[in-house]
Order: structure tokens, then C-alpha cells, then sequence
């Protein structure tokens, strides 16, 4: 999806480099996805139509999980779309600079919205407000096409060859390191630390729920924490 326009060109291939260092992160993390899924059972075509239709690792990983552990179908919905919340933020926050874009073009924006590329993009755009929507889009689209191709080949290796891979190089290190990396830079109000710390606790407290519906539990309070300190400290700044 490369601009014809020379500037959104080369606005689309910033977007494609700034986000290539994100491969290191995402060719593992796709790859144990596809190693935890036919672990849990799933056929290589079954896994490759998950991922394509999804293209969301942590709830596909929620989802595997639960299936694997044979929870009812509704705890796997409820538990993964409770783990997809946070595209919903995704998508108010790129509304302002993507909603003017045509109807299909949104669409892509909405299927793939992935975590590395809403981070980079979203920290591009307050980094340059100069940027003209045309730019925005193709810098989104360009953080796109470093990442969802990998997702893809990551899951389809994870799936072929995964029992292969030797312990000693064992793929668990991508999920947290991936999420730290996206996370800790845009920690950087009072209801962010809030809503991540609430999280962190909620998720420890809760840990013995079964079907991991402590998740469910630690992304509401997390929610719930952060929307009320920041109604806090708006009442505080009104006064």
C-alpha cells in the first residue's frame, strides 16, 4: 500500500523502518503463538486462519489458552475480548488523525490494529502536528507493512516446525519484553501509572480465578482506576 505521492512515499517508508527494529520482538512472538496453538491441538490451517482473522496475539493466546484448558465458548469470548479492550482506546486516539480516511482504508486500519503500530504512529503524530492526513495515513500503513507480514510468516514457521526449535532457544522472553517495550514509554501521566499499577495488582491478587478471568477482573479495575483519577484530577484543576 505504497503512496504514489513522492512525500507520502517517503512518509510511508519512515514508517516502515521505524518499525523493522519491532521484527526482533514480533518474528518470536508469532512464532510461539504457532508453537502454542498446535500444542493445544489446532491443525496448521486452523492456526494460519486464527492468526490472519485475529492478527491480535495476546487474545489468541488467551483464546488458546482457554481452549486448551476446555472452557465454555463464552469464557473464551468474554476473556478475549476483555484482553482487546485496549483497541478500543486504540481507535479513539487515531480517530483524530485516520478518521478521515475512505471507508476501506479504515477498515484495513481496523482489522490490522496492532499494538507496535498504534505506538509508533501515535507517538509520530505528536511528534510532527504539522503532518497533513495524507502523511499520517501513509506512515500508518508503512509501520503496517513491516509488521503484519511477519505476524503472518512467524505463525505459519511456529506452526510448521515449531517442535523443532530447541529448548535453549525458547520464544517465552517475546511476549513480556514486546508489551514492556510498547508500554513503558507511554506511561506518562498520573491515571497511566495508576490504571498499569491497579493492573499489576489486580492481576496477582486474582490469580487464582479459573479460565483466566483474572484478566477480565485486572483490565476492569485498571479501567476503573484510571478513568476515576483522571476525572480527579480535572475536578482538582477545575477547583
Amino acid at each position: 500500500m505504497v503512496a504514489a505521492d513522492p512525500a507520502e512515499r517517503g512518509v510511508f517508508w519512515r514508517g516502515f523502518f521505524d518499525c523493522a527494529p519491532f521484527i526482533i520482538i514480533v518474528a518470536p512472538y508469532s512464532m510461539l503463538f504457532g508453537v502454542v496453538a498446535r500444542d493445544a491441538g489446532l491443525e496448521i490451517y486452523q492456526v494460519m486462519v486464527m492468526s490472519v482473522l485475529v492478527i491480535a496475539g495476546a487474545s489468541q493466546f488467551t483464546a488458546v489458552a482457554l481452549m486448551h484448558e476446555h472452557a465454555p465458548v463464552i469464557i473464551i469470548l468474554l476473556a478475549s475480548l476483555t484482553v482487546n479492550m485496549r483497541m478500543v482506546m486504540y481507535s479513539a486516539a487515531l480517530t483524530p488523525h485516520l478518521g478521515h480516511l475512505p471507508l476501506w482504508q479504515r477498515g484495513v486500519v481496523a482489522y490490522a490494529m496492532v499494538d507496535q503500530c498504534f505506538a509508533l504512529s501515535v507517538a509520530k503524530y505528536e511528534k510532527a502536528p504539522e503532518m497533513s492526513p495524507a502523511t499520517k495515513a501513509a506512515y500508518y500503513f508503512g509501520t503496517l507493512s513491516a509488521a503484519a507480514p511477519v505476524w503472518y510468516a512467524g505463525t505459519f514457521i511456529g506452526a510448521a516446525v515449531g517442535q523443532a526449535i530447541p529448548p535453549v532457544f525458547a520464544l517465552e522472553f517475546a511476549v513480556p519484553v514486546c508489551f514492556i517495550a510498547m508500554t513503558a514509554p507511554m506511561l506518562r501521566s498520573l491515571p497511566h501509572v495508576v490504571a498499569a499499577l491497579v493492573s499489576v495488582i489486580a492481576a496477582m491478587v486474582f490469580a487464582w480465578m479459573p479460565y483466566n478471568l483474572w484478566l477480565v477482573a485486572a483490565a476492569g479495575l485498571a479501567m476503573i482506576a484510571g478513568a476515576q483519577t483522571e476525572y480527579f484530577i480535572a475536578r482538582r484543576a477545575a477547583r
